[in-house]
């Protein structure tokens, strides 16, 4: 099952689950989805393929259906995009509507649905944070935020372009998200690299001990790099593929460093926004307010839609017609975020997802104090979360093991997506909000069995 290949197709005999939950009556993957699999992997490039071998029919709330009859709890939210879960029928409803009512896109012309969007995220951002560009993915986001941070640092002065991000992060998959990340690997095609875009340590307490700020001045200043130059620091708010937090007075201490040196600050909460955490927004846990967000994802339901939220004087700083995107605010996928926000807002999806992530959260940390030698760290908050997987005795990733223990977990009925950060080894977390406690425990209790017969 290497990375070169995609997931192997083979159908495996797999024990059979039967519960509220969870139904397995197939071998995994299906044989009869083989075929759907192998057009897939025709006519799509191979880096399509690293996904667990399971063919979605449909899914609803926090559960993944085929059509040959298995059922998966989702602890993947597809990629932490259905905060509010899959299929919310509001959200569909009011897909539906814009639909009927008439209006599918429109380009930048306005549009009212696009008018109440943008207001409504201006509302749940914080004070200040005025202005929203509407976009489509969340490397489109990060891609605007280091468009206007280098605009706002050159009319401070010519010199002042410098993007400061960090280690292991990753913000996108186009030319410059890839640039500003952390991760070598999938920046080695772009060749001539921005040398003012900079990466320095990340104060994950892990991989990299030292979690003061005066880490991060000695980096910059090991980097050559002069704090007068520095346009923006981005950091994701918490690195999406470890579910790795900074300290919260280690971000303070940016803050306050970043009005000293007239450098934007940039959260990046493609992932973390819109209850992931526990909180509404993932910087809340650091008890400070960015100068832009960047943010996707959860923002929807399913719909691709982004957006940059930030202080009007920054938002502003490029003329009518300059700063615009095809697909800003389309209709239907307007009308679908609407929808969601008053999901999160009228379920309660932030206060769920502290509450559950209160439950969650120790039981993974007991789970990694079970496993020293196979988990070298558990990092999360609310209802995301990253088990490290490692060689025994070491601080080495090993991918083998965290791919081993998310087929194990999908042929018992919760469903995961390919390991993620660091080396490929970490077992990524991240049910829908709506999730409730029931499921939650349930799911707990196959990751720990996977766990067990993966390490054993």
């Amino acid at each position: 099952m290497g990375a070169e290949m995609g997931q192997d197709l083979t159908p495996r005999k797999v024990a059979r689950v039967e519960t509220k939950y969870r139904r397995i009556v197939t071998d995994i993957p299906v044989p009869e989805s083989v075929p759907v699999l192998e057009r897939l992997r025709s006519f799509e490039p191979r880096s399509m393929s690293g996904q667990p071998p399971v063919v979605w029919d449909h899914a609803e709330g926090f559960q993944v259906y085929d059509r040959w009859g298995n059922m998966w709890l989702d602890w993947s939210s597809g990629v932490l995009v259905t905060n509010a879960g899959h299929s919310h029928p509001k959200i569909c409803g009011a897909m539906v509507d814009q639909i009927q009512h008439g209006l599918t896109h429109n380009y930048c012309f306005p549009s009212e649905v696009r008018a109440n969007l943008a207001a409504r995220l201006a509302e749940v951002a914080p004070d200040g944070l005025g202005k929203v560009f509407l976009l489509t993915t969340g490397a489109e986001a990060v891609e605007c935020a280091i468009k206007l941070a280098r605009t706002h640092g050159r009319e401070i002065h010519d010199d002042k372009i410098v993007i400061v991000t960090y280690h292991n992060a990753f913000h996108g998959r186009t030319l410059g998200a890839q640039m500003a990340g952390g991760i070598p690997s999938l920046k080695a095609w772009i060749v001539n690299l921005d040398k003012d875009m900079v990466q320095v340590p990340f104060p994950d307490g892990f991989r990299h001990e030292d979690t003061s700020f005066e880490g991060f001045l000695k980096a910059l200043d090991a980097l050559g790099v002069a704090p007068d130059r520095v346009a923006g620091v981005m950091t994701e708010t918490y690195q999406g593929g470890n579910a790795s937090f900074a300290p919260a007075d280690y971000m303070q201490a940016m803050r306050k460093w970043c009005d000293e040196h007239q450098a934007l600050l940039i959260c990046d909460e493609v992932q973390a926004g819109f209850g992931r955490t526990g909180k509404y927004w993932g910087f809340e846990h650091y008890e400070i307010v960015p100068d832009l967000i960047c943010c996707g994802k959860g923002i929807s339901g399913g719909m691709p839609l982004s957006a940059v939220i930030g202080r009007p004087a920054i938002m502003d700083l490029y003329p009518p017609g300059s700063m615009t995107s095809t697909h800003t605010g389309n209709p239907v996928c307007a009308a679908a975020s609407l929808a969601c926000l008053d999901v999160i807002e009228e379920e309660g999806l932030v206060e769920n997802a502290r509450k559950l992530g209160d439950m969650l959260q120790p039981r993974l940390r007991e789970l990694g104090k079970r496993y020293p030698k196979h988990i070298g760290a558990v990092h999360g908050k609310g209802l995301v979360a990253s088990l490290h997987m490692v060689k025994p005795g070491s601080i080495e990733a090993s991918s083998p093991l965290a791919a081993d223990i998310v087929r194990r977990c999908v042929e018992k009925g919760l469903l995961m997506f390919a390991p993620v950060g660091f080396g490929g080894a970490s077992v990524k977390i991240a049910p829908p909000l709506t999730i409730t406690e029931e499921p939650v425990l349930e799911s707990l209790s196959v990751l720990e069995e996977a766990v067990e017969e993966a390490c054993r």
